[in-house]
């Protein structure tokens, strides 16, 4: 079985091959850290850290780069508008290195401790490779490939047959009534590779360089900080597919005019999510952060159960509503992971559960086939479900608890949704009082026995009776 995913160089799935047996070197754009992440902001990072565990479970050595921008991410794409770090800076009264420091801390708890996210191999600010971007851009440079104007200096598009090939642009549709000399660019889909300090605004973040003082380009940093720790060419590229007709094409652009050969073999793109049908867009005021969850009183992983309850590809839709069947779905899930504190396998019974009884140890395998299959997360979560739905159909004599435990390794290990941690065993005191409980009911203590319901309720435990016997739950 071989992992497939949809590239959107070629515009079809493609089989993975990497260009080194057994290592796959991934690059991922990482956030601009000049204000709180929201929902939408941690989407694809959530469908990337199950393709990194994805290959890990294939055998794979994954070699994975994201960068953190700090500098250069200008609010229009276009190379014009405020440096949104030199926004932020002004609007909070800090520095720029303030505000990225400040950021960069909250957005690495946010992936790394709430989110549960693997953390990338080389994890890398774009300040701390301005050197190595000024030389690339000297390469550039003596390539014949940039021109300076007022502002800075540029990437001449026109220098490439191939421009535009990721976002299939129609540059001639582009050119046609373009008011190039509003901008002073030659071509309107030229960029910048290095901005010039604007002398009016006093800046935090800009460096010396050949061209004059000033700081790198966004597209540039990408570029470079990949270049410098995984290479010449890479595996894999993710990003979000906003980022597809501006940034990555541009990334393409001034990599293989530098090195003179295909700069990644795969693009991988994810769609976004809306908030009630709206964009996000903190201008209007409708982000909704990881805090804002957890003051709701849902947990984060009801929110990763919820992103990756739609296809990476296929724009999604965040409400309250939407959370709260996610959250349902969870508690389904942490109920059955209880029970494999309630079974039990034996030597003797193993073979008649694996017939007569509800069995799982195929399920594993079909998640991972589901996830191969272009990171399908929608099929693997049904397939979960399916197999979760048996077994509560069944008693709890006839449920293969090896099998079990072993899926929920699987779901811990591929989704990196941890159902073992979350679902501890209960107390001896509590199982005495459930025996107590049983025994109530076996004598017909009904009043005894619906005392010691509200007591082991008031203990976070809930408890049903079934044919094989009592079976608890987390309250």
């Amino acid at each position: 079985m071989s992992i497939k995913l949809h590239n959107t160089l070629t515009g079809t799935i493609d089989e993975l091959k990497p260009h080194s047996d057994g290592t796959v070197k991934l690059y991922t754009c990482g956030l601009t850290v000049y204000s709180q992440p929201h929902v939408g902001n941690w989407l694809g990072y959530i469908y990337w850290d199950v393709l990194v565990r994805l290959l890990e479970s294939y055998e794979y050595s994954v070699e994975r780069t994201q960068n953190i921008t700090d500098v250069g991410h200008l609010t229009d794409d276009a190379d014009a508008g405020e440096d949104k770090m030199l926004k932020a800076a002004l609007k909070e009264g800090k520095t720029a290195w303030e505000v990225a420091e400040f950021y960069s801390q909250v957005a690495d708890k946010e992936a790394y401790e709430l989110l549960g996210l693997r953390r990338p191999t080389h994890l890398v600010r774009a300040t701390d490779f301005v050197p190595q971007q000024i030389e690339f851009a000297k390469v550039l440079e003596q390539k014949g490939y940039t021109y300076v104007i007022s502002d800075g200096l540029y990437f001449d598009t026109s220098k490439l047959a191939d421009y535009g090939k990721l976002a299939r642009l129609d540059i001639q549709g582009l050119r046609f009534g373009a008011r190039v000399a509003d901008t002073g660019k030659k071509n309107p889909t030229d960029f910048a590779i290095w901005k010039f300090s604007n002398p009016d605004e006093k800046r935090d973040m800009e460096w010396d360089s050949p061209w004059g003082k000033g700081f790198p380009g966004w597209h540039l940093e990408c570029s470079v900080i990949a270049r410098e720790t995984l290479g010449d060419q890479i595996d894999i590229h993710t990003g979000g597919i906003d980022h597809i007709p501006v940034h990555h094409t541009n990334e393409i652009a001034q990599t293989e005019a530098v090195t003179g050969k295909q700069f990644s073999a795969m693009w991988l793109h994810n769609n976004h999510i809306k908030i009630d049908g709206t964009k996000i867009a903190k201008s209007i005021g409708n982000t909704i952060t990881l805090q804002d969850v957890i003051d709701r009183g849902f947990s984060v992983t009801a929110f990763k159960l919820l992103a990756l309850s739609k296809h990476y590809r296929t724009e999604g839709n965040f409400s309250w509503a939407i959370l709260e069947s996610a959250a349902n779905r969870l508690r389904n899930w942490r109920d059955v992971a209880a029970l494999r504190h309630q079974t039990h396998d034996t030597l003797d019974d193993d073979d008649a559960k694996d017939e007569n009884g509800v069995s799982l140890l195929a399920t594993p395998q079909a998640v991972s086939e589901a996830l191969a299959n272009d990171l399908d997360t929608p099929g693997a979560l049904a397939i979960i479900d399916e197999a979760f739905s048996r077994l509560e159909s069944v008693s709890l004599h006839k449920i293969h608890r090896h099998s079990l435990v072993q899926l929920l390794e699987t779901i811990r290990d591929l989704l990196g949704i941890d159902l073992l941690t979350d679902t501890p065993d209960i107390s001896d005191e509590i199982k005495q009082r459930i025996i107590e409980r049983q025994r109530a009911r076996d004598e017909k203590n009904w009043q005894r026995s619906d005392e010691l319901r509200d007591e082991l309720r008031k203990s976070g435990i809930d408890v049903r009776d079934t044919a094989s016997g009592t079976v608890w739950s987390y309250a």
